[in-house]
């Protein structure tokens, strides 16, 4: 593998980003949905244990599952990465015009 341009690390680096922020985001839903009911039927102590225990390891969970999810999904050949040449505009027009 070559040098990478600034266009490929940059685009690299928004896809982690994505895939951190959204990761984020399905953690704290999974978590919040597991917690849920501990909230709102106001369990006793080990029961209320237990749902945050496993909101926090169902949480790390998604987030690992969609950040590898998203990473695997990346273009990691130099080809897919490039930017498209411009199309050329319409021979034989020189002007809108015409």
């Amino acid at each position: 593998m070559g040098r990478r341009t600034q266009a490929e690390r940059d685009a690299m680096t928004v896809e982690t980003g994505y895939a951190v922020v959204s990761g984020a985001l399905v953690a704290a839903v999974t978590f919040a949905g597991a917690v849920l009911p501990a909230l709102l039927l106001h369990l006793p102590g080990p029961g209320e244990r237990l749902l945050f225990r496993a909101g926090a390891v169902l949480g790390a969970l998604a987030f690992v599952v969609r950040v590898a999810h998203v990473l695997w999904r990346f273009p990691r050949d130099e080809e897919c990465l490039r930017v498209p040449a411009a199309q050329p505009s319409q021979p034989g027009r020189t002007s809108p015009d015409s």
